[in-house]
């Protein structure tokens, strides 16, 4: 009796976790797409799919050629993420989840490994596929407590692999499929692309709750990176020769309506499905993680340490039958990659180096939507959204979004402000979204790294998910 109360408990928890983390998705969804394996169901695949296309209008930064040609500005329709998630119960303990897709596929970029040129294989085509996440995990102690089917205050899930339960902040670990704004800011995962794959690791994690207090931690491998420095230069760059272990944590107190910790990824917004305000900090330890010239002409190896704290709040408010609601989020991170490191990134960039731009109208950002991303310094970022009354359909909804990042770095003479602003049309909750966004990004002098020029993006992504 006690061994078949065990084994429903423990289904019975991880079963309504996962629908919980579905509050924010159309009703239709329901606990989304199942493949029940044996006649209990307690041998299960779950599936998602999404993908998010965007269509754009980009003022490209001073010097830029686009496929060749000399550009200001650039219209272009791609894919910024294509993705399949699949994860199975497969015992009452065991958790094991695949996670795979296609990012950044633009009309010139993004194809296949070493894709240029034309023909079948040319520049831009047939993006290569790969696993964004592959993990598996056990339930040391279980969200339901085993002898009287209660909810355990205390619970404990510990896995490994390739995995997304990251340190710093709440957006380290953000869902891609219910994004406030359009995106996610980038620099809110600060060692992507160099030290993670596309903001995962390789490594051991642990994540649960104490009462209100959510937690996760890691140990990981970090990715090889193995960029130059330059002599004299004091600038440190990704350089972490046989890396040392990274070490990360992130934990929040959640005071209202509590979420669900099955999966890693953390919900944007829940349009109003939910009662949520936590205030959270986290951080990221990798020794030796950067190098830079020294006096003494031999390389010198500087730690990785990032920090932040942040808040959430996502709150109904009014008449119930209007069903508004305010969504707010705010982070301060502070960065510390050695001596004046800085990085550029542009989101699905098409440009490239003209190479005859005269060196009085060239910017440190580079060519295309290339903006100053992070580096060692401070970041300070808010965004918000208002969810409007309901219409005649219920499912139709409006939110007007906005989102300020400032952003101040040892490498540059000026902290730079960023601004977003547009709107999200939720056809049917997030799992059929329009969002439109202006994004105005602050340019700097490539000789002078003094505040030269504003330049702006204006970016209209179509969004399903099932």
């Amino acid at each position: 009796m006690k061994k078949s109360l065990l084994l429903l408990s423990v289904i019975a928890g991880s079963l309504l976790s996962p629908l919980q983390s579905m509050a924010q998705n159309s009703e239709n969804y329901g606990s989304g797409l199942k493949l029940t394996l044996n006649e209990k169901g307690d041998k299960y695949i779950r599936f998602a799919l999404w993908d998010q296309i965007w269509a754009r209008s980009i003022d490209n930064n001073p010097g830029t050629s686009v496929n060749g040609a000399p550009s200001n500005n650039t219209m272009d329709i791609g894919a910024r993420r294509i993705r399949l998630l699949a994860y199975a119960q497969i015992s009452p303990r065991y958790l094991i989840l695949f996670h795979m897709g296609v990012n950044n596929q633009v009309f010139d970029g993004g194809g296949g490994s070493g894709s240029t040129g034309t023909g079948g294989y040319g520049a831009g085509k047939k993006p290569q596929m790969f696993f964004h996440e592959a993990y598996s995990e056990y339930a040391v102690i279980p969200s339901i407590n085993p002898v009287n089917s209660k909810a355990n205050k205390f619970t404990m899930y510990f896995g490994g692999g390739l995995h997304y339960f990251n340190g710093v902040s709440r957006m380290s670990s953000a869902s891609t499929m219910n994004f406030l704004m359009v995106d996610a800011p980038v620099y809110n995962w600060p060692n992507i692309e160099n030290g993670d794959q596309f903001g995962m690791q390789y490594g051991l994690y642990v994540k649960g709750l104490v009462n209100k207090f959510h937690y996760q931690f890691s140990v990981d491998k970090p990715f090889a990176t193995n960029l130059a420095y330059k002599d004299s230069a004091n600038i440190a760059v990704d350089n972490n020769k046989d890396a040392a272990g990274a070490l990360s944590g992130y934990v929040d107190y959640q005071f209202l309506d509590q979420e669900a910790n099955v999966l890693a990824y953390r919900v944007g917004s829940y349009v109003g499905s939910k009662k949520v305000f936590n205030i959270g900090g986290g951080f990221y330890h990798e020794a030796r993680g950067t190098l830079s010239s020294s006096t003494t002409g031999v390389a010198q190896a500087h730690s990785i340490n990032q920090f932040a704290a942040d808040v959430f709040l996502d709150m109904p408010f009014g008449n119930k039958t209007k069903n508004m609601a305010v969504t707010a989020y705010g982070v301060y991170y502070n960065f510390d990659f050695g001596p004046n490191y800085i990085r550029y990134s542009g989101t699905m960039n098409t440009g490239a180096v003209n190479p005859l731009t005269p060196a009085t109208d060239k910017v440190l950002e580079g060519p295309g939507n290339s903006r100053v991303l992070l580096g060692t310094g401070s970041i300070a970022y808010v965004q918000a959204g208002l969810l409007l009354p309901k219409f005649k359909s219920n499912k139709v909804r409006l939110q007007p979004i906005a989102a300020y990042a400032y952003k101040n770095f040892e490498a540059l003479k000026a902290a730079g402000s960023y601004w977003d602003a547009g709107m999200n049309f939720y056809l049917d909750a997030h799992n059929a979204k329009i969002t439109a966004q202006y994004s105005s990004r602050p340019l700097y002098n490539a000789t002078t790294k003094e505040l030269k020029d504003r330049k702006g993006e204006f970016v209209i992504q179509f969004q399903t998910a099932l």
